[in-house]
């Protein structure tokens, strides 16, 4: 791991993460006696985290299902993130209107391959109760809702288990099966003994970026590509940071995820990308055509007229 460097927020990611496994450990000792009570009280840890990290004016709920426009409605979902433009009358009617809905999670005591595919099938299906959105690359590539999968640990627990690659490559085979476009991807997994993968996006790469193309058709194709990943940060990655934490791998994509629909959380989510409490990591890359791209979208990203390093544009090359 790199140098160590001093920050109190550090430590605050530290303390988080302990609690996490002492609670985990606390819940595992009634769990089969009582599995129902074990998956209620995983459930608040999470939403109790959320409550504590996410700025005040969201609201953090536990157990209801979302409506769309039409009248369709979710599987029951653990933990939900209400906007500040939520109804006061709604909050505990446990049926969510879908505008009003920020972020959504799925909980976890103990994480299983089963959940992954579970999450990725669900995600899909909630984000379809979205009308698809136009005008920006950033607002084609995403839904508004922010959708996650949350564990306090996870099953792959024998002396040669490689639970990092069993969470990889679950979430790879998932990804080919229900996700048809970039905006249903699965946005946050957090292991909060493990690991963190977040979802990331490049716009696009084609010829009129790149001046030798030659070099790159055979991994972007003749015309280019856009591309989806999941980026996984764990304490083994070989160039982790030392203040690297799962939590705080989630705290701070949560906070950015957030805030490119919520404009003030934008200050906060740029702290936290600063302090590097979400360390470093890798992932492998999904291409996808330009034709996942409106028409008028679509000319503007293959011609490469898109912005590099500005924050928080829309026509970005690059979205985390």
């Amino acid at each position: 791991m790199s140098q160590k460097k001093t920050h109190d927020l550090y430590d605050f990611m530290r303390q988080i993460s302990a609690e996490m496994s002492a609670e985990y450990e606390r819940i595992q000792k009634r769990a089969t006696e009582d599995p129902g009570t074990a998956g209620d009280q995983g459930e608040e840890n999470w939403a109790e985290l959320l409550r504590d990290w996410l700025p005040r004016n969201y609201e953090v709920v536990t157990k209801g299902r979302i409506i769309s426009q039409e009248g369709d409605t979710s599987p029951q979902i653990d933990v939900l993130v209400l906007k500040s433009s939520y109804p006061k009358k709604m909050l505990n009617k446990k049926l969510y209107l879908a505008a009003g809905v920020a972020a959504a999670f799925e909980c976890k005591t103990t994480l299983k391959a089963a959940h992954i595919s579970d999450a990725l099938k669900t995600c899909a299906q909630i984000k379809g109760f979205y009308q698809p959105r136009a005008g920006t690359p950033f607002k084609e590539l995403h839904s508004p809702l922010v959708y996650g999968l949350l564990a306090h640990s996870h099953s792959w627990t024998g002396g040669k288990s490689t639970p990092e690659e069993n969470v990889k490559r679950k979430l790879i085979e998932s990804d080919a099966e229900f996700v048809s476009h970039p905006r249903q991807q699965l946005d946050i997994l957090c292991v909060a003994d493990l690991a963190a993968w977040t979802s990331s996006m490049v716009t696009f790469i084609g010829p009129h970026q790149i001046p030798d193309w030659s070099s790159m058709a055979s991994i972007y194709g003749a015309g280019g590509s856009a591309t989806s990943a999941y980026i996984g940060h764990s304490y083994s990655y070989e160039q982790q940071v030392a203040q690297f934490t799962p939590i705080g791998g989630l705290i701070s994509y949560l906070s950015q995820k957030l805030a490119w629909e919520d404009s003030s959380v934008r200050d906060l989510a740029d702290y936290y990308r600063i302090t590097n409490i979400a360390g470093s990591g890798a992932g492998y890359m999904r291409k996808w055509p330009a034709s996942i791209y409106s028409d008028e979208i679509r000319s503007r990203v293959e011609a490469g007229i898109l912005s590099n390093g500005k924050p928080w544009d829309e026509w970005s090359i690059r979205f985390p």
